[in-house]
């Protein structure tokens, strides 16, 4: 490994969110970037496990606001990294089986029609004329967003690292950070297995890791780590090719067509914070049970892979982006409970203007400061599974 003494700025961190930061810091001139990422391949951890979903409808100004700078940056992605982010606009389909979810999304539909955010708000009748395979007889509404959808998190993190690595900035695998020397109220070093290199800017986009990451500067990050699981089926030649994104809210699972088969994820609501990434087998029982419930045709449908990731799960269910009250120089760029991977290409761009400008202009990022939460400015986003 070439790691260099000195950097500008140090990125730790080679999910979605390091190299969309280090392809925007290049894309403004900053060619003296470094990122680094502990594993052998960039975005081998959350952003490789994740379900790939891209959507507008959140319960938040702010978080619709991230897709829409985000969604459209997906559309563009060829064109800015020769990548294809393969986006497909399979749409998205909340549907809702209790009383209080509807009021809640119904709540929301002025929000989205002031953002300009298309939305078609379904009957019961209307979710189960929509999706034929799977009888959903509690079904009382339904929101469905024709603009959602999938990309594919490989292809944008191999078209971050390439286009950032073209304009100078140096990408690094196998490096993982030991240590963050400060001094004075200020960043001075980035240690690790392979050496130190002296940096007065380090970004924390450690996902999962943020909290253990930022302990190495001395900041306590409230970014804790969750598990999650996803299968993928063998081959069901009933799915549709048009089959959307449907998203069973109370039921906390989710299904959508991957290749010939069909990916199911889902939230176990008792899950305990931690760092485990097996297999529960009697989570994956019980929700599959659900699942079949929901899509008959699963129970004769085999299991073609299956895997468990983390979320990076914050009190308030949205991220942390911004530099850090009384340590100049450190920046925090995680904490997006679930949905980091869509929010990716506005999250990269956004934080480069914090550190280049002084403050984003294209979204205000205030709301979004780790101090949030000393101060009492935490506002809750449920629409997450």
């Amino acid at each position: 490994m070439n790691l260099p003494s000195s950097a500008e700025i140090v990125i730790v961190g080679g999910g979605v969110m390091g190299v969309s930061a280090a392809y925007h810091l290049a894309r403004r001139g900053v060619r003296d970037v470094v990122l680094l990422e502990r594993e052998e391949f960039f975005g081998t951890e959350s952003t490789a496990k994740c379900a790939g979903g891209v959507r507008f409808h959140f319960g938040t100004e702010i978080n619709v606001r991230l897709s829409m700078l985000s969604l459209p940056a997906f559309e563009r992605f060829e064109e800015e990294t020769g990548y294809s982010a393969q986006l497909r606009r399979c749409g998205y389909l909340f549907v809702l089986t209790r009383g209080k979810d509807e009021a809640a999304f119904r709540e929301k539909l002025a929000l989205w029609d002031r953002l300009g955010v298309r939305t078609d708000w379904l009957s019961g009748d209307e979710v189960r004329v929509r999706l034929p395979l799977m009888p959903y007889p509690d079904a009382i509404a339904g929101v469905w967003g024709r603009d959602d959808g999938l990309a594919d998190p490989g292809a944008v993190v191999q078209g971050y690292v390439s286009a950032a690595s073209r304009m100078g900035a140096r990408c690094l695998t196998g490096a993982e950070v030991t240590g963050i020397r400060v001094g004075g109220g200020r960043v001075e070093a980035v240690e690790t297995k392979a050496g130190t290199i002296a940096t007065r800017k380090v970004v924390n986009a450690a996902g999962a890791w943020a909290g253990p990451v930022g302990r190495l500067a001395g900041v306590d990050i409230p970014i804790v780590p969750v598990k999650r699981q996803i299968l993928v089926t063998a081959a069901v030649p009933e799915i549709p090719a048009d089959f959307p994104f449907v998203a069973d809210f109370a039921g906390n699972i989710y299904f959508h067509r991957e290749g010939p088969g069909l990916l199911l994820g889902w939230s176990n609501p008792d899950q305990a914070p931690g760092f485990d990434q097996s297999l529960d087998e009697e989570s994956e029982f019980i929700h599959l049970e659900a699942s079949a419930g929901r899509m008959p045709l699963l129970e004769r449908a085999g299991i073609a892979r299956r895997w468990g990731g983390l979320y990076e799960i914050t009190p308030d269910h949205h991220p942390i982006i911004g530099p850090v009250e009384g340590l100049a120089g450190f920046y925090v760029l995680a904490g997006f409970s679930g949905h980091g991977f869509m929010h990716g290409p506005a999250a990269g761009l956004l934080l480069a203007e914090e550190i280049l400008d002084g403050r984003s202009t294209t979204l205000d990022l205030a709301p979004l400061r780790l101090e949030r939460f000393a101060r009492g400015g935490a506002f809750d986003e449920s629409f997450v599974l």
